[in-house]
């Protein structure tokens, strides 16, 4: 494939050499340059590509698409200059992988909580009718049988690219994907034109250095999904559902509880049960239906909602949408942990103070003896954010059990400092047990009728990182090793 051609759909100016040259991959990685390859100079946060020019050109590379001026050697070398390099890498990885994108039904979900928790939903409601789906998100993509781990939620626009691709050679009709913010603000989904738009909801998040400047932006950033969307679905009861649309050139569907929206639920009530805790209502507007889910929270009252819109109007029938919704299960997301019938035991990803209100609030719904909330805070992260987890999770745990999270290159004790500093303003209980093991074992051994026991913070991961090494670490597994022991030991 010629250059010119890999950049047809984005405006270029060759300032260098011959644009006619031949390209066998595109690379934005300088480690991964080789002879045939075109080098992207992407700017990120730590490092720019540009400065590696020189390292790329010696390891053969003889086409640089950059940003800016660049001094290059050689006449055998293409330059090509462009207004944005992020950009012109997602239009440039479309036409190399085919434009998988077309061939499939793309739908897009934007928002602070419950993009992971819905994407898995609307597959499970898909592959429930027939209906073959892919799946791009947190917890990694899945092809078919395959499940591909990724170092972001939504990957850089080449990865996305060659995935989508593998979805259409694996037969995939439909791709659900996360779309974050900061998949939005650095263009890795550029020149994709979603299907479907879905917003969750808003909330404070990712404000800082290498996320967004303030709330502003975090929202703008969101906004920019229903820009290149067919139908946005979006969450009439968030303050914020007008704003996001500011823009807008899709179609727009509404869900939510309130009685102007499109979709919403009636008769809600709790499943209270230790073993399978969950949500039952009732749907009405485009899909009447009952609905019984086995996850607990009010909020996958909501999450259910996107997913049977989408999927009713993608024509999945009521049968099968029933049937998936009482299957789902969500790794990491208000997971339980088969444990005792005197206690449950959940894990969740929560690691924000936005999120950990909204579950300790609709855990304490299903009016449990107590909430035991086992946490800690993520290490080299915002400390604003581990003041508000301690004050969420002091305002309603009977309980707080403060212990390591990833604290990276941190010491777990300042972390924790940090969020007793946020707890002293709820006045919550707490202990410390800077061992996680240790401190999940306490809260598993001081556990009475009725408790809710809440591991929260690591959710789906397997491991902490500790001093730049990754150690295996599965909740799951911790759960089920202790309560083992304590069964060998009564």
């Amino acid at each position: 494939m010629k250059l010119k051609h890999l950049l047809k759909d984005y405006p270029f100016e060759c300032v260098q050499g011959n644009p006619d040259i031949p390209i066998e991959d595109i690379v934005y990685d300088s480690r991964k340059a080789q002879k045939g390859a075109v080098f992207v100079c992407m700017s990120g946060f730590n490092t720019d590509g540009h400065n590696f020019i020189p390292s790329v050109l010696a390891a053969g590379v003889k086409a640089i698409v950059a940003e800016r001026a660049v001094d290059v050697s050689g006449d055998d070398v293409c330059v090509i200059r462009v207004e944005s390099t992020r950009k012109a890498l997602s239009y440039m990885s479309a036409v190399y992988f085919g434009y998988p994108a077309e061939k499939l039904i793309t739908i897009g979900l934007t928002g602070t909580k419950g993009k992971t928790s819905t994407s898995y939903i609307i597959k499970g409601i898909l592959d429930e009718a027939g209906m073959k789906t892919g799946l791009i998100g947190t917890l990694g993509a899945v092809i078919g049988k395959v499940h591909v781990p990724l170092p972001n939620t939504t990957p850089e626009s080449y990865e996305l690219q060659k995935i989508l691709h593998r979805m259409v050679e694996a037969g995939c009709e439909y791709a659900v994907m996360e779309v974050s913010s900061q998949g939005l603000k650095q263009d890795r989904v550029a020149g994709i034109s979603f299907d479907y738009g879905v917003f969750t909801n808003f909330s404070p998040d990712h404000i800082g250095l290498g996320e967004h400047a303030d709330l502003e932006e975090y929202l703008e950033c969101k906004s920019l999904l229903f820009r290149q969307c067919g139908i946005g679905i979006v969450n009439i009861d968030d303050d914020n559902w007008k704003k996001v649309l500011n823009g807008h050139t899709c179609m727009v569907k509404t869900f939510g509880l309130s009685a102007h929206a499109d979709l919403t639920a009636e008769n809600i009530s709790f499943i209270k049960s230790s073993r399978k805790p969950g949500m039952r209502f009732q749907t009405k507007g485009t899909v009447e239906m009952d609905v019984s889910i086995y996850i607990p929270g009010r909020f996958h009252v909501y999450n259910s909602l996107i997913s049977i819109m989408i999927c009713h109007e993608l024509g999945a029938d009521v049968q099968s949408i029933h049937a998936a919704l009482q299957k789902v299960r969500i790794l990491g997301r208000s997971e339980l942990i088969p444990a005792s019938d005197r206690f449950t035991v959940l894990i969740d990803y929560a690691h924000n103070g936005a999120i950990t209100r909204s579950i300790m609030h609709t855990l304490k719904e299903y009016e449990p003896n107590r909430i035991i909330c086992v946490y800690g805070a993520g290490g080299n992260r915002s400390r604003l954010r581990r003041h508000e987890m301690g004050e969420a999770a002091g305002e309603t745990a009977d309980l707080c059990i403060l212990t390591s999270d990833n604290p990276r290159e941190e010491e777990p004790e300042d972390i924790i400092e940090d969020i007793k500093a946020g707890l002293a303003k709820s006045g919550g209980k707490y202990k410390v047990i800077i061992d996680r093991k240790a401190a999940i074992a306490h809260a598993l051994a001081c556990a009475e009728d009725g408790d809710i026991i809440l591991l929260l913070g690591k959710g789906h991961e397997n491991y902490q990182e500790i001093k730049g090494i990754k150690y295996p670490f599965d909740e799951r597994s911790v759960v089920r090793e202790i309560l083992a022991g304590q069964e060998k030991n009564s």
